[in-house]
């Protein structure tokens, strides 16, 4: 009988010193476009950090890169839902800072890939968009050498759109290194309105009205895919090297048969996860790092067969 109280007696302190378990953190994370490839990539990051470390983590964002007032809608939203923080990346430097500072007042902002004109995130993890231009630089150079035997030429450099902070990095890392290379002359410097098929007009008429064009930099995957497939219609692989900035299927396709000599890549994948594991420390008071470079990486025919390279280009997005 002493061992049935006894045992009775554990049960019944089992059950009132029982954890309550409280509601999962919610932490959104706003992307610039939904519906693109990238940010695909970043959303599956950020849901597998979510999973791994017990985060409700709601997937918004616009339905594309220029939709600037849909996505500071989508902040004072997020904001007014009292998440215990919000990762996001800004649409557009300037028009961003005001609305990323209102939103600080009320819950850490953990930025990702593109800055805003504000120095309220508590955190910001992005490649490093001037090295990545400055690689891109490189990668073209070492291009026109193979083909031509030396650094020499016209080349072009095609920005998805003004504006952004992500973009204008690259495009000012282009033209820094590039003027490492004498030899190699910038003869088009030319904005587009983010669609692909602006991307192949421009690139359609820049081989139209230049036959000394050597080489181009599209420094976004968007224009990747534009500007690739002009290069591959006009049949001009062969003579006009290109590097592009992001993959997907059909630019690792472009890199596999030749018509892209190399793609630039960031880790989207880690930008995600890393970006709402940062948020959760930060919601907890915990310290975290101020600014946190997540890599850039030229991938060329040659080295795509590599371990780090094939990571890169192939990211578990389940």
């Amino acid at each position: 009988m002493k061992k049935v109280l006894a045992a009775a007696a554990v049960v019944s302190l089992t059950a009132f010193s029982a954890p309550t378990f409280a509601a999962q953190p919610t932490i959104p994370i706003i992307v610039k476009d939904t519906t693109s490839p990238y940010w695909q990539i970043v959303l599956a990051g950020a849901r597998k950090a979510g999973q791994d470390l017990g985060v409700n983590v709601p997937e918004l964002g616009a339905q594309s890169e220029s939709d600037i007032n849909g996505q500071i809608s989508i902040l004072e939203n997020a904001v007014a839902g009292k998440p215990a923080a919000v990762v996001i990346s800004p649409t557009e430097f300037k028009a961003l800072g005001k609305p990323v500072d209102e939103a600080a007042k009320k819950v850490p902002i953990i930025g990702i890939d593109s800055a805003a004109d504000s120095k309220s995130f508590t955190s910001f993890l992005t490649t490093d968009n001037v090295q990545g231009g400055r690689i891109a630089a490189d990668g073209l150079a070492q291009a026109i050498t193979e083909k031509y035997g030396k650094a020499e030429g016209e080349v072009a450099q095609i920005t998805s759109l003004p504006g952004v902070g992500s973009l204008e990095g690259r495009r000012k890392g282009f033209i820094e290194e590039l003027a490492k290379y004498p030899g190699l002359k910038l003869v088009a410097d030319k904005y587009a309105d983010g669609m692909a098929t602006t991307g192949l007009n421009i690139m359609t008429d820049l081989i139209t009205a230049d036959p000394n064009l050597r080489g181009v930099f599209a420094n976004n995957l968007i224009m990747a895919q534009g500007v690739g497939q002009a290069i591959a219609e006009n049949k001009k692989a062969d003579t006009i090297k290109m590097v592009g900035f992001d993959g997907d299927d059909k630019t690792i396709g472009m890199l596999k048969d030749g018509t892209v000599y190399a793609l630039v890549l960031q880790d989207p994948y880690r930008m995600g996860y890393d970006g709402i594991k940062t948020a959760l420390a930060a919601s907890k008071g915990e310290k975290v790092d101020a600014f946190v470079d997540t890599g850039a990486n030229l991938i060329t025919k040659a080295n795509m067969g590599g371990e780090k390279q094939q990571a890169l280009l192939y990211p578990k997005v389940k």
